[in-house]
C-alpha cells in the first residue's frame, strides 16, 4: 500500500499536471475530436479514434489526480528534523566499496517521471535509513541478503548536502 505523504514540491507538480491536463491538453484534445467527427464516417476516421483515445486518457488520469490529491498529506520541514533522515531528506550514503548515493526521501507519487535522484519512502533503503543520523550505519535488506550503508550527510535543503 503506497504511504499518503507528499513534499509541498510533490504537491505543486501533481496539481500543476492536474491543471494542465483539464485547462489546456484537454481541450485542445477536445476541439480535434469535433473537428475529426465534422468529417463524417467516423469508423474509418483515424483522426477521430486516436483522439478519443487521448481524451479517454486524459479522463481517466484527472480522475485519478483529483482523488490521490485528496487523500494525500502535503509533509512540511520542521526544525526538530535537522540531524535525522526522515521524509524529504536529501542523503548521501556509502557503502563498504566506496559506492557513494545521493537521493531524496520522498512520496510515492513523487519518484516517476523527471524525479531523479528520489526514492519512496515506501522502499526497503528509505525504511532501514529513517531516524538514523550522520556517522550512523543501516543494513538494507535486498534480495542479495543484508547491505550496510554508512550515512555521510543529511540536508532538508537541497541536493548538495
Amino acid at each position: 500500500m503506497k504511504t499518503n505523504l507528499i513534499t509541498p514540491e510533490g504537491m505543486t507538480k501533481l496539481k500543476t499536471e492536474l491543471n494542465y491536463l483539464w485547462r489546456e491538453y484537454r481541450p485542445e484534445i477536445t476541439k480535434k475530436v469535433a473537428w475529426a467527427a465534422s468529417l463524417g464516417d467516423r469508423s474509418e476516421n483515424a483522426d477521430y479514434k486516436e483522439n478519443k483515445r487521448l481524451l479517454r486518457q486524459i479522463d481517466g488520469r484527472v480522475r485519478f489526480l483529483r482523488k490521490r490529491i485528496e487523500s494525500l498529506k502535503v509533509v512540511e520541514y520542521a526544525p526538530e528534523q535537522e540531524g535525522q533522515i526522515f521524509f524529504g531528506a536529501w542523503v548521501e550514503i556509502e557503502n563498504d566499496a566506496g559506492d557513494i548515493l545521493q537521493f531524496r526521501i520522498v512520496g510515492p507519487d513523487e519518484i516517476y517521471g523527471d524525479a531523479k535522484g528520489y526514492i519512496s519512502i515506501d522502499s526497503p533503503m528509505a525504511r532501514a535509513l529513517l531516524k538514523k543520523e550522520v556517522d550512523d550505519d543501516a543494513v538494507v535488506p535486498t534480495p542479495n541478503g543484508p547491505q550496510d550503508w554508512y550515512i555521510n550527510k543529511i540536508s532538508y535543503t537541497n541536493l548538495e548536502v
